[in-house]
């Protein structure tokens, strides 16, 4: 995924890692250490804890401007706690990021507020007399037009989260487990 940088104009060249590592203390520090010690720039982060216990997925976004992404897979190989490493490709995958952010509403503007609000499907999650705070979920391009259009009525202040990501599923997998699934036993004599 290429994309400019909005503050300095050049050009990013994005990949997204889906690394799956133990649960353990320090294994989030280990590896945004691996990256500041390299030099790479993590462009997103997002941590939780994944489907099998024990388990964590850190997502990372990272520009690969200046170092190639096969470097930096190998370098987080080398950390004992990293499992398994994923890159999603942005046309198979499915992203998500969430936006909580509290923007000026003044009288005149609060209703255009809101109706920019219903239109990229967000919520707005607390009121007070001159701003309004709103919560968006979606696609990061969604989430980047909205704060455009945001931006010129104020932005008190605004959080996201960092990309979360999974590959998309292949429909035809989907369709075939589907139809090879058994039916159900409802317990009722025939």
């Amino acid at each position: 995924m290429t994309t400019i940088n909005q503050y300095s104009g050049h050009t990013l060249n994005h990949h997204i890692l889906s690394v799956l590592v133990q649960n353990r203390p320090g294994v989030l520090a280990r590896v945004a250490g691996l990256f500041a010690r390299r030099g790479y720039n993590i462009f997103s982060l997002a941590v939780a804890p994944a489907e099998d216990e024990g388990m964590s997925r850190i997502t990372i976004v990272v520009d690969v401007e200046s170092t190639p992404l096969e470097q930096i897979t190998k370098q987080l190989f080398k950390l004992i706690d990293v499992v398994k490493i994923s890159e999603l490709d942005p046309r198979r995958s499915v992203e998500r990021e969430l936006l909580i952010g509290t923007v000026k509403a003044s009288d005149e503007s609060r209703s255009h507020v809101v109706e920019l609000v219903n239109i990229f499907e967000g919520k707005i999650i607390a009121v007070a007399e001159s701003a309004l705070t709103v919560s968006l979920e979606g696609h990061p391009d969604k989430l980047d037009d909205f704060e455009d259009l945001i931006s010129g009525y104020g932005i008190v202040e605004l959080q996201r989260t960092g990309r979360v990501a999974l590959p998309k599923l292949d429909r035809n997998a989907r369709l075939r487990a589907l139809s090879s699934s058994p039916t159900p036993n409802t317990g009722k004599a025939g």
